[in-house]
């Protein structure tokens, strides 16, 4: 199919999508809320009580061998280099994804993450809008400089511009990270769940597009279920940076969801942990959830190949329960711990082909 069409069908689809989205929220929500205060039955295999114990399993040995121990008679070393300490630190997850990729595609796929990290710290790391403008300038500047076989001497730009050359990536998905991650350095709450998905589609489900390309999977199904997984993971990050946003008195949380609840954003930056405001939490977590949902719609039609790409579904979902377990306290302390059976949990999935 032409390049113009699978793009045309993908925003049908996209648009289609999401009125299906909608409605089947207003319809049918993943969590009944007359049922939320005793019994969290929204997740399949989910324990009625927050803090029933889990799997005794211990994540060292799969932790070992995503650091680089023997598997299926090879060594898997993680590959080396000064930017893969600011993706493990700032995108943890989304590295240990990386590491279950083909030896073939794990160096690209790194420096997308590294690419990406380095747009999405830029909003943090600025004390002025000007400053940050100027980075993505640069940045804009560096991807047009890659196409041209003309990279910039700094770590990331190099390794983007080996990927591009190894596997012909796509430019528009690399500039429209950029421009998203441009016009999001105001420092607004998003308007509507909408504008929320917008950036999200932007953002990781182009990184995503970018990944499948990696990956050498050109398919539409894939397509679409990586565009609900990159809509899911940006709303699952707005809901997981609520905490660190509300320590520099800054809510970024949909307006229409907290204004359908009676929350204001000073609600959030007291902490405020009433019914309105896990409501709130609910509305949006539940949405994540159905993105997810329709992404393993088309499980059976997406080539297994592509799968590597969606691995990032497992710590989504591990999220959506975990914020279920404590009843939508999206300040509780126990969300912002690391999940250390995530390595394990990311290796099953791995060597059972799923998402």
């Amino acid at each position: 199919m032409a390049e113009g069409g699978a793009d045309a069908m993908r925003s049908a689809d996209c648009q289609a999508s999401r009125v299906r989205t909608r409605c089947a929220l207003q319809q049918a929500p993943v969590w009944r809320p007359h049922d939320r205060p005793n019994v969290r039955a929204g997740v399949p295999g989910m324990q009625t009580r927050a803090g029933t114990a889990g799997p005794s399993l211990l994540a060292t040995r799969p932790a070992s061998i995503l650091q680089g121990r023997r598997l299926g008679g090879q060594r898997r070393l993680p590959p080396c280099g000064p930017y893969l300490k600011a993706v493990r630190k700032r995108d943890y997850e989304g590295y240990l994804c990386s590491l279950l990729f083909p030896a073939e595609s794990r160096s690209s796929a790194f420096a997308l993450r590294a690419f990406n990290v380095e747009l999405a710290q830029v909003k943090d790391s600025v004390s002025e809008k000007t400053i940050g403008l100027m980075r993505m300038a640069f940045w804009k500047k560096t991807v047009d400089d890659i196409y041209c076989d003309n990279p910039p001497q700094q770590p990331v730009a190099l390794e983007l511009w080996k990927a591009v050359k190894r596997h012909n990536l796509t430019k528009r998905w690399l500039m429209k990270i950029i421009d998203e991650r441009e016009k999001n350095l105001d420092d607004k709450a998003y308007r509507n769940i909408q504008e929320l998905e917008n950036y999200a589609e932007n953002t990781q489900s182009s990184l995503l597009y970018l990944t499948l390309e990696i990956l050498g999977v050109k398919d539409l199904h894939a397509d679409h279920a990586a565009s609900h997984i990159g809509k899911a993971h940006g709303i699952v990050t707005c809901l997981r940076a609520t905490p660190y946003h509300g320590s520099r008195r800054r809510v970024f949380l949909p307006m229409d969801i907290c204004m359908l609840h009676g929350v204001s954003q000073e609600d959030f930056l007291r902490k405020n942990q009433d019914k309105n405001v896990r409501d709130v939490i609910y509305d949006i977590a539940s949405q994540a959830h159905l993105h997810l949902k329709h992404a393993r719609s088309f499980h059976k039609s997406v080539p297994v190949k592509a799968f590597p790409a969606f691995l990032q579904t497992v710590a989504l979902e591990n999220y959506l329960k975990r914020i279920q377990q404590v009843d939508f306290d999206i300040f509780h302390p126990s969300l912002q711990q690391k999940d250390t059976l995530l390595p394990l949990s990311l290796y099953i999935q791995s060597w059972r082909k799923r998402y």
